[in-house]
């Protein structure tokens, strides 16, 4: 398999309005990200999170523990990534991500879903908001999913040209 990552420099950069346009379309039908932060030793660290927030608009929000590793982790280092993939989708977005304590911001977001961690609803005390500000991202799209991918592989190998990997974009935030 080839590594998605190894060639950025062949992403072209787009205008922010489009950029947002098209990341938020991309990510629309996500309900789970991959939140990577830095632990206390160091080490990069990703966590499976549920996007609560579905508009995006640059901003993303996640209901946690205010007693986390997530928490404690963006508190001493708030530079964080949010990434998304699918079998013709992925998109990574780097930002800042904050705690945010707003319990009309928490009971607008809750959802039956979130009880299952917090089972004291949104009033638990121990129940706090992150709330991730993009700078950037970047996405991969490959419109027609798997078949379109393994006919562009095939295509590629018959005719000894690159594979094209269909729609690479970075875009500022």
């Amino acid at each position: 398999m080839t590594d998605l990552t190894s060639d950025t420099s062949s992403a072209r950069s787009t205008d922010n309005a489009a950029g947002v346009a098209k990341v938020a379309e991309l990510i629309k039908g996500f309900r789970f990200a991959m939140l990577t932060s830095t632990s206390a030793d160091g080490k990069l660290v990703a966590r499976p999170m549920t996007v609560q927030d579905v508009e995006f608009d640059g901003d993303l929000w996640f209901i946690v523990a205010k007693d986390s590793h997530e928490i404690a982790e963006i508190t001493a280092d708030p530079v964080v990534n949010v990434s998304f993939a699918s079998n013709d989708t992925w998109v990574s977005v780097s930002g800042v991500a904050e705690q945010v304590d707003d319990d009309a911001k928490v009971k607008e977001l809750w959802n039956t879903a979130v009880g299952a961690w917090f089972p004291n609803g949104p009033e638990d005390p121990n129940v706090t908001l992150i709330k991730f500000i993009s700078d950037g991202a970047e996405y991969w799209d490959t419109p027609g999913g798997r078949v379109a991918t393994v006919f562009s592989l095939v295509k590629s190998k018959v005719t000894g040209t690159a594979f094209d990997g269909g729609e690479n974009e970075k875009v500022e935030l």
